[in-house]
C-alpha cells in the first residue's frame, strides 16, 4: 500500500444511514472528530451539506476523501459502477425484515402469498433504488422458504417520486436528523397506502420504521425473514453493512483510515457494555423511539455493534451482489473479497 500524499489532508467526509453503526454513535460522541482533531483535519457531514452533489455522494460515493457506512446496496452499486472504493469493514446488526399484510386479510402465510398482489416501491428518479431492491430480496428470501419463486406473485409498482420531490424541496429548512427522519416515513407510504386502501395484498418493510408501521395499522406479519435461522436469508442492504472509503484515500491516507476503523471499533466497545446510553444513542440515529429501536434490533442492540471481516458477512455479501445483478439493479458482477481492505480491519480488530 503507498504512502505518498500530494498534499495534506485537510477534510474528511462522513456519512452514515439512519440504522445502528458503530460510525453513527462515534460521531455523536466525538470520537471522530477526536482522532482528527490533533492533525487539524477537520470533520464534515455529506447529509448536512447544502450542496446536492455532495449529498448525492451518500448513494454514490464520488465525494474524495469520504468515509461511509450504511445500506449496502448503494455501496455495491457504486463500486460495480466503476467507483474506487474499498471496504474496511462489515458490520451486521439482525433487523426485524417483515412481509406485512392487512389485519382482515386471508394471507396468513407465506403460501399464501401465491398469486396476491405484492407492493414494491419504485422511485425512477434515484441514483439507485435500493427500496425496492430490499423489498424484492427479502420477498425472494421469505418465498425460498416455502419453494415459491416471486414469479408465482404479481408485482405492483408503488410510486415515490411526488413524495421524494417533497423531501428535496424541504431539506434546506430542516436539520440532518429531521430531513432523514421525516424521509424514512415517507419513502414508504407508497406502498402502505396501496395496502390500506387495498390496491395491493402485501408489502416489505424493515427495521424500527417497519416495527412501528405494522403496530400502528395494526398489520398482521406474515413472517419476519430477519429472524431466520440461515443468515444468507436474513441478508440484505442492512445485513451486512459496509464501512467504505474511497481508494484514493485509503492510499494516500492510510493511518487516517486507520483512524476511522479505530474510532468505529472504539464505539462498538464502549457500546457493549452501555446498554442504556447506548439504546438512546441508536433511537436517534434511527430517528425513532428505544421502544421501536427494541422491537427492531432487540433488547441485545448493544451487542450487535460488531465491525469486523466475518466469513459469513463476507459470503452474504457477495450473494446479496449476485442478487442485485440477476435483478439488474447493478451493471456488473463484483467479486467482494476483491473489493475489501482487510488488512487494515484485521489491524484495528487487535489494536
Amino acid at each position: 500500500m503507498t504512502t505518498l500524499q500530494t498534499q495534506p489532508l485537510n477534510t474528511l467526509w462522513y456519512t452514515r444511514c439512519p440504522v445502528p453503526t458503530g460510525l453513527g454513535i462515534s460521531i455523536q460522541k466525538g470520537w471522530l472528530k477526536e482522532k482528527f482533531i490533533e492533525q487539524r483535519i477537520e470533520i464534515k457531514s455529506i447529509r448536512e451539506s447544502n450542496s446536492k452533489e455532495v449529498r448525492n455522494s451518500h448513494f454514490n460515493h464520488t465525494l474524495a476523501n469520504s468515509v461511509r457506512h450504511g445500506g449496502s446496496i448503494p455501496a455495491i452499486w457504486a463500486y460495480a459502477s466503476g467507483q474506487k472504493t474499498k471496504v474496511i469493514g462489515l458490520s451486521w446488526a439482525d433487523e426485524v425484515q417483515l412481509l406485512l399484510t392487512r389485519y382482515d386479510s386471508q394471507i396468513k402465510t407465506v403460501e399464501d402469498l401465491k398469486g396476491k398482489r405484492f407492493g414494491l416501491p419504485l422511485n425512477q428518479d434515484a441514483i439507485i433504488d435500493f427500496s425496492r431492491a430490499q423489498a424484492i430480496r427479502g420477498l425472494e428470501n421469505a418465498l425460498k422458504t416455502v419453494n415459491l419463486k416471486v414469479s408465482d406473485l404479481e408485482l405492483v409498482d408503488c410510486l415515490r417520486a411526488d413524495i421524494l420531490v417533497a423531501q428535496q424541496q424541504n431539506h434546506t429548512e430542516e436539520n440532518d436528523a429531521s430531513f432523514f427522519s421525516n424521509r424514512n416515513k415517507l419513502s414508504a407510504s407508497a406502498e402502505i397506502v396501496a395496502l390500506i386502501k387495498g390496491d395491493v395484498d402485501a408489502i416489505f418493510l424493515k427495521g424500527a420504521h417497519a416495527a412501528q408501521i405494522a403496530h400502528d395499522f395494526a398489520l398482521h406479519t406474515i413472517i419476519d425473514i430477519g429472524s431466520h435461522p440461515d443468515p444468507i436469508l436474513r441478508s440484505n442492504n442492512g445485513t451486512p453493512r459496509t464501512l467504505t472509503v474511497d481508494e484514493d484515500f485509503l492510499s494516500q491516507y492510510p493511518q487516517q483510515a486507520q483512524s476511522i476503523v479505530d474510532a468505529v471499533l472504539q464505539a462498538e466497545q464502549w457500546a457493549h457494555v452501555h446498554a442504556d446510553e447506548t439504546h438512546r444513542y441508536l433511537a436517534k440515529e434511527c430517528n425513532s423511539s428505544e421502544q421501536w429501536v427494541h422491537a427492531a434490533y432487540g433488547a441485545d442492540a448493544h451487542l450487535k455493534l460488531n465491525t469486523n471481516f466475518d466469513e459469513t458477512s463476507i459470503i452474504a455479501l457477495q450473494d446479496l451482489s449476485d442478487f442485485l445483478y440477476r435483478w439488474k439493479f447493478i451493471p456488473a458482477q463484483i467479486n467482494v473479497r476483491e473489493w475489501l481492505a482487510q488488512d487494515i480491519a484485521i489491524h484495528a480488530q487487535v489494536a
